[in-house]
């Protein structure tokens, strides 16, 4: 397995909103330490007297947590307690068996190898042996495992110290250990920290030490100040000690001098954040897929989710067609390499259901990956991005895509609400944000995704520019008479956070040929930041329609675009479409609608078994049974074997007109060319028994229920004939 790439965070749009989070983390940890309790999350275990997982007790009586198995609640709450998140912790409680629970260790531990490409997880491996460790260690002087205490947890969060100051008990002051980390930036921690662990009443577990929740006088064998006075327990602390008595202040070194008797702030939130190390070190969301995925994907892909970025947008096609255009952008991608072929299949699942759950349209395809070694040395460092397009009828749907990739048995997955309008008057797209815009000829007529005008747009999910880029920004207007079109114009409005920062304002006419218009804007005068664009139909100077999207310009000066996986498919006159089409309206029980769409792709294309037998579950549904049973009969004569779905519908179609011996020739074709199904031995058990042959119908209907017992319906039906 030879790993491509594996996406680098320059994301401007990611960077800016992780610094937002860590400005409200911020925020909120400082209320918690002026007095109002944010509680972290409650997996951690016994804590030290520092009160680190204080907060408030919810009045709420808490479920009570399934019963674990011991080794895995083992796992749960003493090997991983320390690391897992509790997104990771709540679906680990939901999982019903080990085996599920076997496979959601395995993703665990995946998800945290620093190196995936060699057998040995490294950090998993180096997680035990802190664990063994702290046991050996930290538990002598305590009464409980090493891993339990204070220095067993910071040693299993942040490893070894890279030094330890001990400071022996006197008289004055408790025994103290100093340790001292560096270089842990990477983890959002200080260049440099100590952390003071201090033995109090000079016996038992040295406990993590906290400036405001301890102060300096914790650390004083005999202090019978006020317990509040911070200030006179240094001066008492610095004559015995001073850099003990510095860092009971601050555990930051080269803070700025907070005075006397006040202790750090920034020293309790730096406890906070090595707390919460662990959860920041691994995206979290691959537990949800894991969950939701766990029945529907094979076992070997489940343990390994990826994310991805992705973009859903939809356009017309000027025969009136609507098509879903997306674009998925895989944050890795493996390959198999034989001599000096790089390779993998991406197989594609689609879903496009109602609101409400009902199936309205599914998919499945094969996106091929060749590459040879030059191909290879040219993309590796580059991200990919799969594009892909299909047709829809006007409503209201969730669309849900997983991508499965067949080499390194990884998957990911796009989950969006789209809607699709209906019949309107004038309608104006979304925006669609590209970097990058050429002519297609080759595709001319053709549909391909986000191909608008024979115009190819080349985007990214992220839609993240650099001042360096032409921002293509393209919209379809419909429904515009020759009179409009000469009063309308496209206003563009650029936001940069809340203040208007660009407006230009172009008549329609002058921005191409409808329904399908691009312009391109220079973005050299817009600064780094986050910026909205509203497009803005205007009639007559009036606002008629406003569309709006969002974008990010980097201060960064190129950007590693993705190469393509895409196809080019027939123009939407095709026959092909024709199918799709009908089939989602039969599915939407838009039995007339699909009907007319049916036949007329089957007038194009009357050779086709796929239309045949859509058009017929139609006439079906419409109880047209002589019209289903005709369209199919050529299909069922041929010598060739067709068709499970053409075989059932045909014999269907002949048993609600009463030809019961005909339809018994059609299912035993069925049953020599697919074999013996729970639905075709029903249908032959009716037929039989219309015949008026009861012991043939019973006799095949108990084969049935051989096969499949759990059919209520079918044992009524027996009881009745018996």
């Amino acid at each position: 397995m030879k790993l491509i790439k594996e996406s680098e965070d320059n994301n401007h749009q990611h960077d800016r909103l992780k610094r937002r989070l860590l400005f409200l983390l911020v925020l909120l940890l400082v209320v918690d330490l002026t007095g109002n309790g944010l509680a972290l999350a409650g997996h951690r275990g016994e804590l030290s007297g520092s009160n680190l997982a204080a907060g408030p007790q919810s009045s709420k009586k808490k479920e009570p947590a399934p019963k674990l198995p011991e080794k895995y609640k083992k796992w749960l709450e003493q090997e991983v307690i320390y690391i897992i998140t509790p997104t990771e912790r709540e679906i680990f409680l939901k999982l019903k068996s080990d085996r599920e629970r076997d496979l959601f260790i395995e993703a665990f531990w995946k998800h945290r190898d620093p190196i995936p490409e060699t057998e040995e997880n490294e950090f998993k491996v180096e997680h035990y042996k802190r664990i063994e460790y702290a046991n050996k260690y930290f538990g002598r002087e305590a009464a409980k495992p090493g891993w339990m205490t204070d220095r067993g947890r910071i040693y299993i969060i942040l490893g070894p110290p890279n030094d330890i100051q001990h400071i022996d008990g006197k008289s004055e002051i408790y025994n103290c250990e100093i340790w001292f980390y560096q270089g842990k930036q990477d983890m959002g921690l200080p260049p440099g920290f100590n952390l003071l662990f201090f033995q109090e009443k000079g016996t038992g577990e040295r406990r993590l030490y906290s400036p405001t929740s301890d102060g300096p006088q914790a650390l004083l064998t005999s202090f019978w100040g006020d317990p509040a006075d911070y200030s006179t327990a240094y001066s008492t602390l610095r004559e015995v000690d001073p850099t003990l008595a510095n860092i009971s202040l601050s555990l930051i070194p080269g803070e700025e001098n907070l005075g006397l008797g006040r202790p750090s702030l920034s020293s309790d939130l730096l406890l906070r954040q090595i707390e919460q190390t662990p959860q920041k070190m691994v995206e979290d969301r691959y537990a949800r897929k894991f969950f939701e995925y766990k029945d529907i994907i094979d076992v070997d892909y489940s343990v390994n989710y990826i994310d991805s970025d992705s973009l859903v947008k939809v356009l017309k096609d000027p025969s009136g067609l609507y098509f879903i255009h997306y674009d998925i952008e895989p944050s890795r991608l493996s390959v198999n390499q034989y001599d000096n072929q790089y390779a993998t299949n991406f197989k594609v699942n689609g879903l496009l259901s109602t609101t409400d759950g009902r199936l309205v349209y599914q998919f499945e395809k094969t996106f091929p990956v060749k590459l040879t070694s030059a191909q290879f040395k040219e993309r590796q460092h580059m991200p990919l991005a799969i594009y892909d397009v299909f047709p829809c009828v006007p409503g209201e749907y969730k669309l849900s895509i997983l991508i499965k990739n067949e080499a390194s048995k990884e998957f990911t997955s796009l989950e969006q609400v789209i809607k699709i309008p209906g019949k309107v008057q004038i309608e104006m797209s979304a925006p669609i944000l590209a970097y990058r815009v050429s002519p297609s000829e080759s595709a001319e007529g053709k549909i391909k995704a986000f191909l608008v005008g024979g115009q190819q747009l080349y985007l990214q999910a992220s839609r993240v520019f650099t001042a360096r880029d032409q921002l293509a920004v393209a919209v379809q207007i419909f429904g515009l008479t020759p009179e409009l079109k000469e009063q309308a114009s496209l206003r563009y409005q650029f936001f940069k956070e809340s203040e208007l920062f660009k407006e230009e304002t172009y008549p329609v006419s002058e921005l191409g040929t409808l329904p399908d218009l691009i312009k391109i804007f220079s973005l050299s005068d817009f600064s780094p930041a986050h910026y909205f664009l509203d497009v803005t139909l205007l009639i007559d100077g009036q606002e008629k329609i406003t569309s709006k999207d969002e974008f990010d310009l980097t201060y960064l000066e190129t950007l590693p675009r993705p190469w393509v996986l895409s196809r080019i498919l027939p123009p939407a006159t095709d026959p092909y479409y024709g199918w799709i089409i009908g089939n989602q309206l039969y599915n939407l029980g838009r039995l007339s609608e699909a009907r007319t769409v049916l036949e007329a792709a089957m007038a194009k294309a009357p050779g086709n078994e796929d239309l045949a037998m859509e058009l017929a579950r139609v006439y079906v549904g419409l109880k047209d049974y002589q019209l289903a049973a005709g369209i199919l009969d050529s299909f069922i004569s041929s010598d060739q074997g067709v068709r499970y779905e053409t075989y059932f519908v045909a014999a269907q179609a002949l048993f609600n007109i009463g030809q019961y011996e005909k339809a018994l020739t059609i299912l035993d074709k069925a049953v020599a060319h697919h074999g013996s199904d729970v639905q075709l031995l029903d249908l032959i058990g009716d037929c039989y028994l219309k015949l008026g042959k009861k012991q043939e119908a019973l006799a095949v209907w108990q084969k049935s229920l051989e096969i499949n017992p759990d059919q209520p319906e079918l044992r009524k039906k027996i009881q009745a004939v018996k």
